[in-house]
């Protein structure tokens, strides 16, 4: 386990959100980052500590995107025709473990990579270890049939604490889903405000 998954749930006080909405998200009861300094009084924020703090925002909810990971998302975005903010959010919705987090197959995004990296994970019928997967529209995702009991997945899916967005498609049953389309910026239920532009001005600085 990396030092980012256990400090996981430091990143909301740090960046001072509660970016997966968790009703136990620390942020709540302390609103202010950690450490002896975190209700020290902050001056007002530059241009380019806005972005950063943007870019860090987006970054962390993706789960456990490392820096160089992150900004290659960034450079595909930039050479996709299009908006770039668009490309930029509609890579990160499409890596499967970001699906298999719609889907509500998993209960965190940190989970979700679990599930793939362990193999209880197809797609098109064939398992896929990789969390940064770029899923297709009509790719067929399911959980693989000695994995269908797991709690953790049963639970995930019971639970009301999210529903899934439109632009995926969950058959609870077979325990299978569809990407039916890559989403637009609007359309990704994010709990916390997000500025993916912000995120593209502070890599083309």
């Amino acid at each position: 386990m990396t030092k980012r998954i256990k400090a996981k749930h430091k990143v909301d006080r740090r960046l001072k959100v509660n970016l997966w909405g968790k009703p136990k998200s620390p942020f709540n009861t302390r609103n202010y980052p950690p450490g002896q300094h975190g209700q020290a009084k902050k001056g007002k924020p530059t241009d380019y500590g806005i972005q950063l703090n943007a870019k860090q925002k987006l970054k962390s909810y993706y789960g456990n995107i490392n820096e160089r990971q992150f900004r290659n998302v960034y450079r595909k975005a930039i050479k996709k025709k299009g908006n770039t903010t668009e490309n930029l959010v509609g890579i990160l919705e499409t890596r499967l473990d970001t699906v298999i987090y719609r889907a509500k197959f998993a209960p965190t995004v940190f989970s979700a990579r679990q599930l793939i990296n362990h193999g209880h994970i197809r797609v098109n019928k064939r398992k896929v270890n990789i969390s940064s997967y770029l899923v297709k529209e009509e790719d067929m995702i399911e959980v693989k049939e000695k994995s269908k009991s797991l709690a953790v997945i049963d639970v995930s899916l019971n639970s009301k604490d999210r529903d899934v967005p439109e632009y995926v498609q969950l058959d609870i049953k077979n325990k299978t889903a569809k990407l039916v389309r890559i989403p637009k910026f609007a359309d990704i239920p994010y709990p916390t405000v997000m500025e993916p532009k912000l995120v593209i001005e502070y890599y083309s600085r």
